[in-house]
C-alpha cells in the first residue's frame, strides 16, 4: 500500500446476516480524498464502515487502513487502529451525563493524554465546529445539528487521518445539514480523508466528491450527468 493510500480493499468479500454485500471488491481511497458511499437502504453501507474500524471482518480478502492490516489485527491492536480513525454516527452516541466539553475530553482521556493537552485540544476542536460557547451545556440542551457537531469534534480529538461518517445528516433538517457539510468540507480541506455514507442525493450533488455505489456485490464509481448519477469506467 502506497503512502498516498489510506484505505485499501483487495479482493474483499463480505457477508452479513446470510446476505452477501461485497464480492471480490477492490478499492483505494487516497490520502485527503473525500468519498461518498451510497446505495439503497439495507445494502450494507454501514457494514463497510464497520469493517474498516474492525467491528466486523470480511469473509475473505485484505483490508488495510493506513498501515494496519485490519482483518489480521488482534483485539489488543484494535484501539490503535481506531485512534487513526474519527467515527461519526447518525445517532450521535453522546454520553448523556457529561457536558459537551467532557464528551469530547473523554476521547482523549481513554488514550492517557495529559490534562493540559486535553484542555487545549478540546477547546481547539470545539472551536473548529463552532461550539466553544456551548462547552458546559449537556447534550439534551442542544439541537440535533449541535449534537452532531459535538460528535464531529470528538471524532477529531485524536487528529485522525480518516473520518468515517455514517449518515451524519440523516436526522437533520436542511439548515443543520448544510452546517455539517460545510464543517466536513473544511475538515477535508485540512487534509483529512473522509468516507461518508449517505442516502441524500441532494447533498451528493451540492457537494460533489467521488461517489461510490454498492451494487450487486460490487462497487461502482459514479459521476453526475445532468440530474442522474451514472457509472464511469475507471476502476475503484
Amino acid at each position: 500500500m502506497s503512502e498516498n493510500t489510506v484505505i485499501e480493499l483487495s479482493n474483499v468479500s463480505l457477508s452479513f446476516e446470510n446476505r452477501q454485500i461485497l464480492r471480490n471488491v477492490n478499492l483505494k481511497l487516497r490520502n485527503g480524498e473525500f468519498c461518498y458511499l451510497i446505495g439503497p437502504t439495507g445494502v450494507g453501507k454501514s457494514s463497510v464502515l464497520k469493517m474498516l474500524y474492525r467491528d466486523i471482518v470480511p469473509d475473505s480478502g485484505t483490508v488495510r487502513v493506513t498501515d494496519f492490516p485490519v482483518n489480521k489485527l488482534s483485539m489488543k491492536e484494535v484501539p490503535k487502529l481506531r485512534r487513526r480513525l474519527g467515527i461519526v454516527f447518525q445517532d450521535f452516541q453522546l454520553l448523556p451525563d457529561r457536558d459537551v466539553y467532557d464528551n469530547v475530553a473523554f476521547a482523549l482521556e481513554v488514550t492517557g493524554e495529559k490534562p493540559k493537552f486535553i484542555k487545549n485540544r478540546v477547546l481547539e476542536v470545539l472551536g473548529m465546529v463552532g461550539l466553544s460557547h456551548r462547552r458546559r451545556n449537556m447534550p439534551n440542551d442542544l439541537s440535533g445539528g449541535e449534537q452532531q457537531r459535538v460528535v464531529i469534534a470528538r471524532a477529531l480529538a485524536n487528529e485522525p487521518r480518516i473520518l468515517l461518517a455514517d449518515e451524519p445528516t440523516g436526522n437533520l433538517d436542511p439548515k443543520a445539514t448544510k452546517e455539517i457539510m460545510e464543517i466536513l468540507k473544511q475538515i477535508n480541506n485540512r487534509g483529512t480523508a473522509v468516507m461518508m455514507v449517505t442516502h441524500d442525493y441532494s447533498v451528493v450533488k451540492k457537494y460533489p466528491y467521488r461517489t461510490l455505489r454498492i451494487f450487486e456485490g460490487g462497487m461502482q464509481d459514479l459521476a453526475w450527468k445532468g440530474d442522474k448519477l451514472i457509472p464511469i469506467m475507471s476502476p475503484v
